[in-house]
């Protein structure tokens, strides 16, 4: 009951999702999951329909995951809890159209992931700007305890932050290896599917897919359901958040 109340605002935000579209929908979103789940290329998508009798072209698939993975990140974003208050940050390196950007990402101590920000440079601007959306999107209790790498940035972020309220007065900053151990390992699973060869070819690409990755994540590390939290549970919510009925029995 209580999961249906939550699902009811996903659903109504769902109607005309797929308006347009030629192929049904519990088949886009299933393509869409697929790549965001395994380490699947667009044409392994491609040979994986055919085989089950539908012809679907690599390049459509392409355009579905532009299109779904940011609506799929938008519709588990409501289903995330408070987190504790304490919570580790740091960046990791994107390839985008042949350069390296950065990925700033957040989790709590128990491992659970607070937010992400896709940035072009490493600087003071862009922390600044990840810590405005990490703490002004709720839920988050006020974090009074940061983990960060050495760089210069932070100290000032924080206390910008601070002076903002959007943190309390005080806050304990911790410098260590030891503490970033969690988020370093956590860098790569949102990164395991993404492009080996070359990267993302465009910003806005990297953008959209990056969101659907961590959406997934989130759904994979649960959202303190009860029971066990089943990749079959894992769909059930995501067909829910699109209005379907499932998106697979797998």
């Amino acid at each position: 009951m209580i999961l249906i109340a939550i699902v009811e605002k996903p659903k109504r935000q769902s109607k005309g999702d797929f308006k347009g579209r030629h192929f049904e929908a519990w088949l886009i979103i299933q393509a869409v999951t697929w790549y965001l789940r395994y380490p699947l290329s667009y044409r392994d998508l491609e040979s994986m329909f055919l085989e089950r009798g539908f012809e679907v072209d690599h390049s459509t698939i392409n355009h579905w995951v532009l299109a779904y993975a940011p609506l799929i990140e938008k519709r588990l974003r409501l289903f995330r809890r408070p987190h504790c208050g304490s919570i580790r940050v740091d960046e990791t390196y994107v390839k985008i159209g042949g350069k390296w950007r950065y990925l700033y990402r957040a989790i709590d101590k128990r491992g659970v992931p607070i937010d992400f920000l896709l940035a072009a440079k490493r600087d003071a601007a862009a922390a600044k700007q990840f810590f405005r959306k990490m703490l002004e999107d709720q839920p988050l209790l006020a974090p009074d305890k940061f983990g960060t790498d050495g760089a210069s940035v932070y100290p000032a972020t924080i206390s910008d932050a601070v002076d903002a309220g959007l943190i309390p007065p005080n806050p304990l900053h911790r410098v260590s290896k030891h503490f970033q151990q969690g988020i370093e390992s956590d860098h790569f699973r949102v990164k395991e599917n993404m492009p080996k060869v070359g990267g993302f070819q465009s910003f806005r690409t990297a953008r959209k897919t990056i969101a659907g990755f961590e959406a997934m994540l989130w759904l994979k590390k649960g959202f303190d359901f009860a029971g066990e939290w089943t990749v079959r549970k894992q769909n059930k919510l995501l067909s829910c958040c699109f209005g379907l009925e499932m998106v697979s029995e797998g």
